[in-house]
């Protein structure tokens, strides 16, 4: 999305709105259902449940890899606030919701609320709106609707978080393309003073924030690699909170914490945050450390052999930067195989060229491809329309690339919701309407297979409909199973088209590092 260059009171470029964003029903952001507190779900219990349920299905397909670090450093005796750069749209929130144990109190954009069947389950969550600067400032509605709806929104989060509950929110206010931390807001530094002020009322536990790295391979990439790191809590303390706004958030009204506490705290939330992300002036700065970190690691013999050692291996070199010569030579040969579907898992074991193919690796995707042929006319009939529907909207979103996987794992889980029902009704409508035909064909009386009465029918009945659940959920694994080697084999054709044009440059850059 180009911008029109409009800039806040900081002189930041204010973000292009969508016309979701555009579309503001105030009275209805007002009307949304509020969370409870006195139990473990502060929405509706079973559609959060259910809803983590297709979550989790879908989520585990999008990525070819995925880790998990650091879960030890998030607490059971108290509330937390995750915090994290936000480069990938809703697959940042359902990454840290789905990879912390806790039920999340959420806060998101106001058409998070609004739209039509995301909305419904965002209510269902008791999520809250928030009315971005951008909102405000291109005239999305006054500011004194804007402070009155952020201010009972973030009293909200504030008391979920004091009630034990985790929340995600993002610093930076949007989601965004650049390779480095952008200007940090204060609303998730104000929702955590606000929460502690709350628990230090009750004497419930301070909350404490946590920082999170959120690292994807290519954000916008099916199949992409992924890490969720949890970094260590900040401590947020409570000896010194402005007592006002103790007995405001006491009395559930919203009060503004002091604004060098606000201050303070951002500004430790930005120093333990910003190394956890790429943290350089372009991407094509962060692939060029990638490169360097593989180059030295063939050199030594130890090649990196997941996501999570790639990008530690990276820091390394972005914080001990090599000579100016080395970076400039690693970037060029970090574009060239950027702009050819290439990266730095693709040199070879002595750096000296790009790798051929594993034996082993033809053997597992071989295996793979099969079983997905075998699948084949399952997949068709069972993930066809999710797939047209997500590359047509997330191809087509004026929301920007960083909501391209958003859009398409909405289509995969929604689509999965609606169609599968509706295809595994329609198979026993099918047994149902041949069931004379099955008898005189084949001699035999499914409706009858595990009894005659009618319990034991009705039984028989929601089996079948569960294994065509099933069936369609396995089907959708073999697509992405079946995928992973098909894309090996591609980028193997791209290598073969690469290798020669690179070779040299790959010279040079070892000579240099030895």
């Amino acid at each position: 999305m180009i911008s029109d260059g409009a800039r806040d009171q900081h002189g930041d470029l204010l973000p292009e709105l969508s016309k979701s964003a555009k579309k503001m029903d105030f009275q209805k952001l007002l009307n949304v259902p509020l969370p409870t507190y006195n139990s473990k779900y502060p929405g509706s219990p079973f559609w959060m449940e259910f809803g983590y349920f297709g979550l989790r299905r879908t989520f585990n397909c999008i990525f070819r890899s995925l880790e998990i670090t650091g879960a030890e450093n998030i607490p059971t005796d108290r509330g937390t606030l995750c915090a994290a750069w936000h480069t990938n749209g809703l697959i940042d929130i359902i990454s840290i919701m789905l990879s912390n144990p806790q039920k999340f109190v959420i806060g998101g954009r106001h058409d998070l609320l609004t739209r039509p069947l995301l909305g419904f389950w965002a209510r269902k969550f008791a999520a809250q709106p928030v009315v971005r600067k951008a909102e405000l400032l291109r005239g999305g509605c006054s500011e004194e609707d804007a402070i009155n709806l952020n201010g009972r929104s973030l009293l909200n989060l504030a008391t979920g978080i004091s009630h034990g509950y985790s929340c995600a929110l993002f610093p930076e206010g949007t989601s965004h393309s650049e390779s480095h931390l952008i200007r940090l807001r204060t609303g998730p530094m104000r929702t955590i003073l606000a929460a502690a002020a709350h628990a230090k009322s009750t004497g419930a536990n301070s909350p404490v924030i946590l920082p999170i790295g959120l690292h994807f391979r290519i954000r916008h990439k099916f199949r992409t690699d992924a890490w969720v790191e949890y970094g260590e809590p900040i401590q947020v303390p409570d000896e010194n909170l402005n007592q006002d706004l103790v007995d405001a958030v006491k009395n559930g009204n919203w009060a503004e914490p002091p604004a060098k506490d606000v201050i303070s705290l951002r500004d430790k939330l930005e120093l333990k945050l910003s190394p956890m992300t790429p943290a350089k002036e372009t991407f094509s700065d962060y692939r060029a450390d990638h490169i360097v970190a593989h180059m030295r690691a063939r050199i030594l013999k130890t090649p990196l052999k997941s996501w999570r050692e790639e990008v530690i291996a990276s820091r390394e070199v972005r914080d001990n930067p090599p000579s100016k010569n080395t970076l400039q030579l690693s970037k060029q040969i970090g574009d060239r195989l950027y702009n050819n579907g290439l990266d730095g898992r693709d040199l070879n074991k002595n750096a000296t060229g790009l790798r051929s193919f594993s034996p082993k690796g033809v053997l597992t995707g071989s295996a793979k491809i099969a079983f997905g042929l075998v699948m084949l006319p399952l997949i068709l009939l069972s993930q066809s329309l999710q797939i047209i529907l997500g590359r047509l909207i997330g191809d087509s979103t004026d929301e920007g690339e960083d909501a391209r996987v958003s859009f398409q794992f909405l289509a995969g889980m929604f689509g999965s919701l609606f169609i599968w029902p509706i295809l595994s009704i329609s198979t026993l409508l099918i047994l149902f309407i041949f069931k004379a035909k099955i008898y005189s064909t084949y001699g035999l009386d499914w409706l009858t297979i595990i009894g005659q009465s009618q319990i034991a029918q009705l039984i028989l009945i929601i089996a079948i409909f569960i294994f065509n659940i099933y069936s369609y959920w396995l089907a959708g694994r073999a697509f992405a199973w079946g995928w992973d080697p098909l894309s090996d084999v591609a980028k193997y054709l791209r290598r073969l088209k690469t290798g020669s044009k690179i070779k040299e440059d790959l010279a040079k850059l070892r000579n240099l590092l030895e």
